[in-house]
């Protein structure tokens, strides 16, 4: 792809997000096609998540707990391993989870709809897809992920504790202690801010993608893949730049 056909798309792209921002204040309100939405992201996303985060938790603790052993920290160890899961690894894992389960499932929903013509169907009968079809899916992925981001740190948090007391024989009040001294609530919603950022660039680019399909089900196919490609690509960015923001802004504990 040339460069003037990447500009091409990308601004298209945020021309598509600027309407369906503009579509979250039209009325009247989708509810029924928010819900089912909500529960089909819920039913696809919870137990691949829950599955993922208990070793991905396990796996922090142990390299933060051989870690902090070396540099004659392990006081801390429940701190680090707490702070990894709740700011980084929480909402990474729902995002990857979201954009490879519910964002491939509404881009090929949408893909569908496309090259059944029905998008254009909608449209001749002044329908909008965006309003109709879009927004809703939009709301149900950032809700669905700020959500699925409590449990999956819950999950992750207990798989750590677990691994850090049974396995690597810490002991559970210096644990816990290490995390109430270095821990506080900006932590928290930093990562659930993260979660609902992710939830709406998974479920836009996955729209974009779904609604541009051409070329037949082999078009669908190919804009499912982009989607979720484009999709990991564009959330570790994102995570990079609320990250370094929120350092900037929020003073940290114990700094």
């Amino acid at each position: 792809m040339s460069g003037t056909a990447v500009l091409r798309e990308t601004g298209h792209f945020f021309a598509f997000c600027l309407d369906t921002l503009r579509g979250l204040g039209r009325r009247p309100v989708q509810v029924r096609e928010f819900v089912q939405q909500a529960w089909f992201i819920s039913s696809v996303s919870i137990l691949p998540a829950a599955l993922v985060s208990i070793p991905f938790g396990a796996v922090i603790a142990l390299q933060l707990g051989s870690l902090v052993r070396q540099l004659g920290a392990q006081s801390f160890t429940g701190a680090a391993s707490v702070l990894a899961v709740v700011r980084e690894a929480g909402p990474i894992v729902t995002a990857l989870v979201i954009a490879g389960a519910g964002g491939s499932a509404i881009c090929a929903d949408l893909g569908s709809r496309r090259i059944r013509e029905e998008l254009d169907a909608m449209q001749v009968l002044g329908i909008d897809p965006i309003h109709r079809l879009v927004v809703p899916r939009v709301l149900a992925s950032m809700l669905v992920a700020v959500l699925l981001n409590g449990l999956v740190s819950v999950v992750g948090v207990s798989g750590g504790y677990l691994f850090n007391v049974v396995m690597q024989g810490g002991t559970p009040g210096a644990y816990l202690a290490s995390f109430q001294a270095l821990g506080q609530l900006p932590d928290l919603l930093v990562g659930e801010v993260k979660a609902l950022l992710f939830g709406a660039a998974a479920a836009l680019i996955a729209s974009y993608k779904g609604m541009t399909a051409k070329g037949g089900p082999k078009g669908v196919g190919d804009a499912v893949n982009q989607s979720v490609v484009l999709t990991f690509m564009a959330l570790f960015a994102l995570n990079f730049v609320v990250t370094a923001v929120y350092f900037q802004v929020v003073p940290q504990k114990g700094s």
